[in-house]
């Protein structure tokens, strides 16, 4: 499996304009995530075509992101999200269909570390916003 890569900020990203992708990326980048993973799974696997990662600072900050995307997904007619685990907020799963995305704290982040299971290093060819907060 290949491993994640550097993407650029979300307006500059390769993502088809007014995708869920590229909606879920610039809402990230609005609400300053980091550490910002998109694992593409097209080809490898059913659940959906992209798997975004981040971090938020505190469980307030993972709970907001999370509660915006949904919010920017309906109002942009992608339905409704599934998403669980915000009453805790340390690790916000978001299933919008095409695109999957864990919001975590960096601690749980790095404890399930979900982009190593997935096959992917610290460096290498998932896109990551590496550099950006």
């Amino acid at each position: 499996m290949s491993e994640p890569t550097p993407i650029a900020p979300a307006a500059a990203i390769d993502a088809e304009p007014g995708s869920i992708h590229a909606l879920v990326l610039h809402q990230l980048d609005e609400d300053q995530a980091q550490d910002v993973v998109s694992i593409p799974l097209a080809g490898k696997s059913s659940i959906a075509d992209h798997m975004v990662i981040a971090s938020g600072r505190s469980t307030r900050q993972v709970a907001a992101m999370a509660g915006k995307i949904a919010e920017r997904l309906k109002k942009e007619g992608h339905g409704n999200a599934r998403i669980e685990g915000l009453p805790a907020a340390d690790w916000v799963l978001i299933d919008a269909g095409d695109v999957v995305v864990h919001l975590f704290r960096p601690e749980v982040r790095s404890f399930y570390n979900l982009e190593r299971m997935w096959g992917f290093g610290d460096e290498g060819s998932a896109t990551s916003m590496a550099g950006h907060a």
